[in-house]
């Protein structure tokens, strides 16, 4: 049985303009939701309705704001099969992968739940007599945010929970295509204590979202704006935030690189490549890009790589697999263009390309109406092809070579983005050399490109981002904003710079 969800503004259901069915991928023909659509004037009501509701919640002393944020992660964890298997019937992630990324809500809010005792501000020696200087955290107002359905529910906690700690009311805008499983979260977000209006969820398409949020802006009623999303999507909210003196969170995509040195560990390097590659069926903003292999271990990396990714389990999600079907229908039209960007110079090592049907199976696998797709590794990618520079949302995996370090480091950088990046190698020098040279916001040595924890900095630089950071205590200055104040109690005006005690010395003096 399908379900009926709006959008809740105010604590209240809102209206529906149109109605959007979201559909199990693996099952096409199984509705999992009907979502009733929101327009522009929604999402801008609920931006006047957060703004309202925040004056009090901003009111509330942070601790106890943090006590809520522990009653959501236990909440979460209580029900964590259920959101789990939702979020494995409404996007296709693997069982196993959709635990883990429930898990991180948890992990999100055990670090934030101490955040509320810790908001801390300073106290700074002033230059004058009788006068103290302070500095406290304020939240910033109403963040408006937009989240991707790759990853429904553990990348939005990292904008929703230290956005609610800090004292922010919330207008969030989920994926269409993961409405259930955002639902559902929300649902247990509001069941933590969370007065109305604090938190409101807005379902809307990406051209009513984007009217209302300017809408809002041009009110006055949106202070920051977090997106997770395209880097296509991403320039434009940045260019709106930018209008009206505002900024602007950006995660966006990533062409991550990972680099093999000679000397690196290939069965250990290729376990790294097959899950950042394929997992969550290579849909993740993290997912492995490009193969950058040293010369010399070419041809021994390509070939474990192929019967690694040939051995693969690709099927039923609620099954032990590396990867499901395709989020959406609408990317599965996407990664089929990105199959044609596969040119005559490049050879692909894994087997069968396209959907998985009948016809075109994966072994015993007939892909039983789904949106899967065969894992692609295409080798001779070269510097201005397509595959090597644009992000390919989906199974595929680049691979080309490299003579230097440097020649590598200036291989990854060369697509611009800058989110994730790996080097396999047993050398130090070479990871840290490599660690300089990057413009990822994120390295991993001797691990995969894929693999977040709660308490480091997510973000990236150039397509990637705009070198916002989220989780960890960074994030913190996404949704407050610094205040300084000055309390002279000297009964009298000083002026800064003018009015300074001077002790002169005798820079003439020379020792004897």
């Amino acid at each position: 049985m399908s379900r009926h969800i709006v959008s809740i503004v105010g604590g209240k259901e809102a209206a529906a303009t149109t109605t959007y069915e979201s559909t199990n991928p693996a099952r096409p023909s199984e509705i999992v939701a009907r979502v009733g659509m929101a327009d522009a004037g929604t999402f801008a009501d609920a931006c006047r309705t957060a703004k309202e509701a925040q004056r009090e919640w901003a009111r509330v002393p942070a601790p106890v704001r943090g006590r809520v944020i522990a009653s959501i992660g236990r909440l979460v964890e209580a029900n964590t099969e259920r959101l789990a298997r939702l979020v494995t019937e409404e996007i296709g992630k693997p069982y196993a992968e959709a635990l883990g990324e429930v898990r991180e809500i948890v992990d999100t809010c055990d670090f934030f739940l101490g955040e509320g005792r810790r908001l801390y501000g300073q106290t700074v020696p002033s230059e004058m007599p009788d006068k103290n200087l302070f500095t406290f955290r304020n939240p910033v107002g109403v963040a408006a945010v937009v989240t991707a359905g790759n990853f429904p529910v553990a990348v939005p906690s990292w904008y929703l929970v230290p956005a609610l700690l800090c004292g922010n009311a919330v207008v969030w805008k989920p994926a269409e295509y993961a409405a259930a499983s955002a639902h559902a979260m929300f649902q247990l977000f509001v069941a933590a204590g969370l007065p109305d209006g604090v938190l409101n969820v807005v379902f809307a398409d990406g051209a009513e979202t984007f009217r209302g949020l300017e809408l809002a802006l041009d009110e006055g009623s949106v202070n920051k704006v977090g997106f997770t999303g395209s880097s296509e999507v991403g320039r434009k909210i940045g260019e709106l935030t930018g209008r009206h003196l505002q900024s602007a969170c950006l995660e966006l995509g990533g062409k991550n690189p990972m680099v093999i040195m000679p000397d690196a560990d290939l069965d250990l390097a290729v376990e790294g490549a097959l899950f950042s590659g394929f997992g969550t069926a290579g849909q993740r903003c993290t997912s492995l890009g490009t193969v950058i292999v040293h010369e010399s271990v070419h041809d021994a990396f390509v070939e474990r790589f192929a019967r690694a990714v040939g051995e693969a389990r690709i099927g039923d999600p609620t099954r032990e697999v590396l990867a499901g079907p395709l989020l959406d229908q609408k990317f599965a039209e996407r990664y089929e263009e990105y199959l044609t960007w596969i040119q005559p110079h490049h050879t692909v090592v894994s087997g069968n390309t396209g959907k998985i049907t009948k016809d075109n199976p994966r072994g015993d696998f007939d892909g039983e109406g789904g949106l899967y797709y065969h894992p692609v590794v295409v080798d001779g990618v070269k510097p201005g092809d397509r595959l090597f520079m644009e992000e390919t949302f989906g199974p595929i995996v680049g691979v080309t070579t490299f003579g230097t370090l440097d020649e590598a480091i200036e291989l990854a950088n060369l697509p611009g983005y800058g989110l994730s990046s790996s080097i396999y190698t047993t050398n130090p020098k070479n990871a840290f050399r490599f660690r300089e040279g990057i413009s990822a916001g994120m390295v991993s040595v001797n691990n995969s490109t894929s693999g977040a924890e709660a308490h480091l900095p997510f973000g990236g630089n150039g397509k990637s981002g705009n070198g916002s950071r989220q989780s960890g205590m960074w994030v913190l200055d996404q949704f407050t904003r610094w205040q300084a104040m000055n309390w002279d109690h000297s009964g009298r005006l000083q002026k800064a710079q003018m009015d300074v005690a001077e002790i002169v010395p005798d820079l003439d003096f020379r020792l004897p």
